[in-house]
């Protein structure tokens, strides 16, 4: 399967995917870190992708939505942005209502 094949798979079989740095469990950089925390507390479950175990990911996943850094949070197959985004959006209370309506819980 083509690697950007593969990347649309992940985007759209999740409703909530990071593609990360390492893992939740074991973040490799500090902004895939904080923002796997800020995911963990919306209280949602999300996939993830470590774009350091496929470097074809890797090298590919900035191409696929235009967007250069990880990581890269989409939600029901648009990208929402990175870290700096989810920061923000975390801080304004926006970020958990709209991952919870994606996981189709109840706010």
């Amino acid at each position: 399967m083509d690697v950007m094949d593969r990347i649309k798979e992940a985007v759209d079989s999740n409703p909530i995917v990071i593609f990360m740095k390492g893992t939740p469990q074991m973040p490799m950089c500090g902004y895939s870190s904080r923002t796997a925390q800020m995911l963990q507390a919306c209280e949602v479950e999300f996939a993830h992708v470590n774009v350091l175990a496929d470097p074809e990911i890797f090298e590919n996943l900035p191409r696929f939505a235009n967007w250069p850094t990880f990581p890269q949070i989409y939600v029901n197959g648009e990208l929402i942005g990175g870290h700096d985004i989810a920061l923000e959006m975390y801080q304004k209370g926006e970020l958990k209502p709209l991952l919870q309506e994606a996981a189709g819980k109840q706010h």
